[in-house]
């Protein structure tokens, strides 16, 4: 997840600053620096003011009744099988920041996993799963959220894997 927060911030900092803009050589850089600031284009915004990520949707026990085995809440949404094995991984950020970075996840899920397929439970997202490993993201009106599933015996495979993640996304808030 961490490799691919650096390059959506990267191109978000270039939409920001303008650098595609057909005008990027602006003769006077400064010009406006000292135009009022009066709030207008704050309402262009729309739903870009959603920053804020949704909490952690899951305890440690829904959690373990989902994926079916014991799991331990190791902090900041994140859930062991006690044994430094078995991890589900939970992701929350914005819609906004969801929109910024999905087509990047997608591209790098077609490469990672064995089979992505397209969800339709609420929102927009995607379910990618191989033997040992399976993510899930959907993009819903609460916000982001990023499942991910490492080293589940038990799950037996991508078959399994992408169930219990269908099963996750079902009662994420939507």
């Amino acid at each position: 997840m961490r490799r691919m927060i650096v390059p959506a911030l990267c191109v978000a900092a270039l939409v920001l600053v303008g650098c595609d803009s057909p005008d990027s050589t602006n003769a006077d850089p400064g010009a406006d620096i000292d135009a009022p600031i009066d709030g207008g284009d704050l309402a262009d915004l729309g739903d870009a003011g959603d920053a804020a990520p949704p909490k952690c949707p899951f305890t440690a026990d829904q959690v373990s009744e989902l994926v079916g085995q014991p799991m331990v809440d190791q902090g900041n949404c994140l859930f062991g099988d006690g044994n430094g094995v078995a991890t589900a991984t939970i992701t929350t950020a914005s819609r906004t920041a969801g929109e910024m970075t999905y087509d990047y996840q997608r591209q790098q899920a077609d490469q990672i996993y064995q089979k992505v397929t397209d969800i339709d439970q609420g929102g927009k997202g995607y379910v990618a799963v191989k033997d040992i490993e399976g993510q899930a993201v959907l993009i819903a009106a609460p916000g982001t959220f990023t499942i991910t599933l490492s080293s589940f015996q038990r799950l037996g495979g991508p078959e399994g894997y992408e169930q219990t993640l269908r099963r996750m996304i079902e009662v994420l808030p939507k």
